[in-house]
């Protein structure tokens, strides 16, 4: 017998769940949120939010060098590691006690515990033992970060959960891998004063991004003095009272103060009692839904992270709004996971929406490209050796716009806004037909008339 009935059930408030929960609330719902940790998810707490916080205090450093070619006058400069940490911790802080005030107003009941599925409609909360009667159950638990590979010593290393409250700044910082965690962290503790290197499997950075990015920011990244290794994996780690010792691939030995490992994530699916309600899971342990979020049992959804689609907190935040308006709004909505702008806060950053040129000549038989490579204007009276990329990718048989992609300072707010044309199917003679905006890094996109390269696949190719 249950202890309580609810409408609706959340387990996890992050990003999807709060949003979930909230408009589901705002219908008249009954809901009841249950969070293990801290209301906010990995995006307020641990992911998101923080990073952006480090990215802006590592960015002060190329500030106070660029203001002496401005005219400015700055004396010595020092970084005080636990100040950001606490200031971090006070933002997070405020951002959490907010989502959790919003689903709250709204009707929600939140409770601090863990929840497990003990069959398709009911939930049991492990630090009372009750039992909760749901009509409907969504599952927004996101994800984790792996610890990979498997080697001798991994024990001593941390992941992204732990390094933004280490106690001691890491002087000399080991990261293992080559996604976007990776690189953003190698860029913003490489600013804030560590030595860095970087170690990875693959042959660049960031795979799955545009070519053009990639080997841009890994020139830039050298720039800012971090050690890239491609084609190099840590084999065992040994901690001494110097620090740890990690040894390579290639037979080279780096001391570290904390070796950050940043290999991939997975989705937090184990121990939720998902096979004894019956719901489905993919060989990477995400759950499988349908374009409603809908898992293989009629009463329990999945949205965010969980899923493994397309693991955003814009996209969860969609996909958690789109299931209470489908289910308790009366709207069926579906999330489309096309065209989904994403930025990598690195320095510079990167900011891009839609397909690369290498997918782009994969799909389309005819493709143009159009690329604008230039310094800066503030780096011109900086001094500072300093690069913009932008790149629109275009079907040369009906000019649409495929993708556009930049390396620059303010990548991410530019990516952001060029993504509505670029999902309206806008084409390149609407970019050329804009009025540029000057002096803009951004009028680039819509003053490029020269196309830089056109391919087209041969007969042979398009069969």
């Amino acid at each position: 017998m249950a202890d309580a009935e609810v409408d609706l059930f959340v387990i996890g408030a992050g990003s999807g769940g709060t949003r979930a929960a909230r408009i589901a609330a705002g219908y008249g719902a009954k809901v009841m949120v249950a969070e293990e940790f801290r209301v906010g998810g990995t995006c307020v707490i641990r992911g998101c939010i923080p990073k952006k916080l480090f990215v802006y205090a590592s960015r002060f450093r190329d500030e106070f060098e660029d203001a002496e070619g401005f005219g400015w006058k700055i004396g010595k400069t020092s970084f005080d590691w636990p100040t950001l940490v606490a200031g971090k911790e006070k933002e997070i802080t405020r951002l959490s006690g907010l989502y959790g005030t919003f689903m709250t107003r709204a009707g929600a009941e939140i409770v601090q515990s863990r929840a497990v599925i003990e069959d398709t409609q009911t939930v049991r909360l492990l630090n009372d033992g009750r039992r909760i009667r749901a009509k409907y159950i969504l599952i927004a638990t996101g994800g984790h970060p792996v610890f990979e590979p498997q080697i001798p010593g991994l024990e001593h290393t941390i992941t992204s959960n732990e390094i933004f409250d280490l106690p001691v700044f890491p002087k000399r910082l080991v990261i293992v891998g080559g996604g976007y965690i990776a690189v953003e962290f190698a860029s913003i503790f490489a600013r804030l004063g560590a030595i860095v290197t970087q170690v990875f499997r693959a042959d660049n950075v960031l795979r799955g991004f545009d070519d053009d990015l990639r080997s841009n920011l890994a020139v830039a990244l050298r720039d800012a003095e971090i050690d890239l290794r491609a084609g190099i994996l840590p084999q065992r780690i040994e901690k001494t009272n110097k620090g740890l010792h990690v040894h390579l691939s290639d037979g080279s030995c780096v001391e570290a103060d904390q070796v950050l490992v940043a290999t991939g994530r997975r989705p937090n699916t184990n121990d939720l009692g998902l096979e004894k309600a019956g719901v489905g899971i993919n060989e990477k342990g995400a759950i499988v839904v349908d374009s409603h979020s809908k898992t293989s049992v009629d009463s329990i959804y999945a949205v965010g992270d969980v899923t493994d689609r397309i693991n955003l907190t814009p996209v969860a935040v969609r996909e958690g709004h789109a299931f209470a308006d489908t289910i308790f709004g009366e709207r069926p909505t579906t999330v489309s996971h096309i065209n989904v702008p994403s930025a990598v806060f690195t320095t510079p950053e990167i900011g891009t929406v839609g397909l690369s040129e290498q997918e782009a000549r994969k799909i389309f038989d005819c493709v143009d490209i159009y690329l604008a490579h230039f310094r800066p204007l503030k780096a011109n009276m900086s001094g500072r050796e300093e690069k913009v990329l932008m790149k629109v990718v275009v079907d040369g048989a009906t000019d649409q716009v495929l993708g556009v992609h930049i390396l620059g300072h303010d990548a991410g707010e530019m990516a952001q806004l060029v993504a509505i044309p670029v999902g309206m199917g806008c084409k390149k003679t609407d970019f050329d037909a804009t009025m540029a905006l000057h002096p803009t890094a951004a009028e680039e996109l819509v003053t490029m008339r020269t196309r830089a390269a056109r391919y087209e696949r041969s007969p042979a190719e398009r069969a």
